[in-house]
């Protein structure tokens, strides 16, 4: 099996304030593989941006390790860490491009740092821009741009240098839905037709459900979990995974006297209305009492939770309609939520 592109081994970092150290970052470990769309998701303050810029050493991390291609990050220095860096480009919210600069020149930019012949630079950063579809742009300067514009120049930008791995730091979170939409699309487009691995941090689980293939949600400063999108989706197992999957909902859950059961969506086509043929096949009512589901590529991807009829032979006939069908379920109590 191929090594990850990106190993990141007990990774750590504190950052000293007037108020003493504060650990931003505890004993980090992940690996990343090659041509993955990977997500990390996580609340404000749980340390996600502080850990995407310790990937490529912006910020140097106090302990632990960060492999990329094998080599260690810990042990490059000068020239050796900026051809690193240049290996992986990076998307910010913010955009960060320059003001003073037409689209074309801040394509060049890095190009420009990397030691790049103008005229080569200007046929590399012209080709990008046909990428990201800003092909008639290239004279307009940023402030003429649309926040959707503005972050497509950001993406030709980041691709400028040929990198292996994109890191993209909330780099939607400014952008309207449909713009979102958008420019994720062309992320993905990016990773298939170019092979570069992408590595997202986003606050937004829409956007994890969107483009990414594996998932670790990360939660005051340490990784909670970490696994397939349609696995973690379907059954996230720690609190904070079920806090920003399943929302606030969740809570307000409330139980009778007779048996719930969760139903287990992890891979069903999306199209198959699973309750309303429970109903009809075993002609009894259930009271859905809480559902977050999504569709994931095309297959339906989260839980339900149901009140079963008070009768055990009408509660017994829809647990045995499921275990026909095979579809996983669970008895639940008020505390397993």
């Amino acid at each position: 099996m191929e090594k990850p592109i990106i190993q990141i081994k007990n990774l750590g970092k504190e950052f000293k304030t007037t108020a003493g150290l504060v650990q931003a970052l505890n004993d980090i470990n992940l690996e990343i593989h090659r041509g993955e769309i990977f997500g990390i998701i996580g609340l404000s303050g749980a340390g996600k941006s502080t850990l995407v810029r310790c990937i490529n050493y912006l910020e140097v991390p106090t302990e632990g390790d960060v492999i990329f291609e094998g080599k260690s990050l810990r042990d490059m220095r000068g020239e050796e860490l900026r051809s690193t860096r240049r290996s992986m480009g990076m998307i910010f919210q913010q955009f960060n491009l320059l003001a003073q600069r037409n689209v074309l020149k801040n394509v060049c930019f890095p190009l420009e740092l990397a030691g790049v012949s103008r005229e080569e630079g200007r046929a590399r950063a012209m080709e990008l821009l046909k990428t990201v579809g800003l092909s008639d742009k290239a004279e307009s300067y940023p402030a003429q741009l649309s926040g959707g514009q503005k972050q497509r120049v950001a993406i030709a930008r980041a691709l400028a240098t040929n990198p292996k791995v994109i890191l993209c730091d909330e780099a939607t979170s400014a952008l309207d839905p449909n713009t979102t939409k958008s420019i994720l699309g062309l992320l993905k487009e990016i990773n298939q037709n170019m092979g570069v691995t992408v590595i997202v941090i986003t606050h937004e689980m829409s956007v994890i459900e969107s483009i990414c293939d594996r998932v670790a949600i990360i939660d005051q400063s340490r990784i909670a979990e970490v696994g397939k999108v349609s696995e973690i989706f379907s059954e996230p197992k720690s609190k904070i995974g079920r806090q920003l999957i399943l929302g606030d909902a969740a809570d307000q859950v409330r139980f009778g006297d007779s048996r719930q059961i969760r139903i287990i969506f992890d891979g069903r086509e999306s199209t198959e209305p699973v309750i309303s043929n429970l109903v009809l096949a075993c002609k009894v009512p259930v009271n859905i009492m809480f559902a977050q589901t999504r569709d994931v590529g095309g297959t339906a991807m989260g839980q339900m939770i149901i009140q079963l009829p008070a009768e055990e032979p009408d509660a017994d006939r829809v647990c045995h309609y499921l275990d026909t069908l095979k579809i996983p379920y669970e008895e639940v109590t008020e505390h397993d939520i």
